[in-house]
């Protein structure tokens, strides 16, 4: 087979004749070896052929009875892959974290949005999912979308830190933008982020408030992938404001940023029996000193709650 082949879940249910949410189950249990290519999990040819040579021979072994000579068989475990979602700095030193000290384990980083990130968890495709979503009715953040997403689930969810968020204007502010109302301003070009970013959820939500179309804002049907993006289109003048938090604006340089709203970016986990292995040594891990000394180098951020349950079924 050509090497750059791969299949999708739903190639793989296929060709085994079983459901897809099996195929997530086995790549969760490690049993199958994946990798995720955007919002997709891939399986390589190879790792579909190992997978199905290992359930031949415990296919052999179940119906077979062993010499009594024979040395007993070495039980090799690969790490269980553990999928991180979101796109925050922490998230990579959470990893590296998780790595070092719970073994068993091998984490993945998968890059996507927080609304994205919660439906991947309903999906079974995710085991940490990261979450910055506003609910302007209520003030919350996180909370009210985690309920409606994980009905029926039990699940816990800690906080990983809280940051500011806000407007990247030029630098001087030529403008004299101040907040969420100048968005009704007529031809203001907007840098914007895609939906089912935190980014993007925040912003919809201070239009819907303050009564605003977003069809009058330009530039609000094309979208960036994360904050630095946005932050650039301001900084390069093909834009006028953008929404993001405030160490991308320090990052890009060359634009202010006025803070409007500390946004809280927690942490969900689902409480399954195979997940209680290592949620205990993860809370612990968030909780450390070592872990906290190395986010308090990152500007922006406010660790006070860090590591702390903030809900849980």
């Amino acid at each position: 087979m050509s090497a750059d082949i791969s299949y999708t879940t739903e190639e793989i249910a296929k060709l085994l004749k079983i459901s897809k949410l099996t195929v997530y189950d086995l790549i969760k249990k490690g049993e199958l070896a994946s990798y995720r290519v955007g919002k997709q999990m891939r399986v390589d040819p190879a790792d579909l052929e190992a997978y199905k040579q290992r359930a031949k021979g415990m296919q052999i072994k179940e119906h077979s009875t062993p010499s009594p000579l024979a040395p007993p068989a070495a039980n090799f475990h690969s790490p269980r892959p553990i999928v991180i979602t979101g796109q925050d700095l922490s998230l990579d030193i959470l990893a590296k974290h998780m790595e070092k000290n719970i073994s068993g384990i091998r984490p993945l980083r998968s890059y996507v949005g927080s609304l994205d990130s919660l439906i991947s968890m309903y999906r079974g495709e995710s085991d940490i999912v990261s979450t910055h979503l506003l609910d302007g009715d209520t003030g919350e953040y996180n909370l009210p979308y985690i309920k409606k997403l994980l009905v029926g689930s039990t699940y816990m969810v800690v906080n990983m830190l809280s940051r500011n968020a806000g407007l990247y204007v030029k630098q001087g502010n030529p403008l004299s933008i101040k907040g969420w109302s100048d968005f009704a301003r007529q031809g203001l070009r907007l840098a914007n982020r895609e939906k089912g970013s935190g980014a993007r959820v925040l912003l919809d939500e201070q239009l819907r408030l303050h009564g605003i179309k977003a069809e009058q804002l330009a530039g609000y049907e094309l979208e960036q992938s994360n904050h630095l993006g946005v932050a650039s289109q301001v900084a390069s003048g093909e834009a006028d404001v953008g929404v993001g938090i405030e160490k991308a604006a320090s990052i890009v340089g060359q634009i202010d940023f006025i803070p409007l709203i500390q946004e809280r970016y927690d942490l969900v986990m689902l409480k399954t029996a195979q997940n209680q292995a290592w949620i205990h040594s993860l809370l612990q891990i968030l909780r450390s000193k070592e872990f906290k000394n190395e986010l308090q180098n990152i500007a922006g951020y406010d660790l006070s709650r860090t590591g702390e349950i903030l809900f849980e079924t």
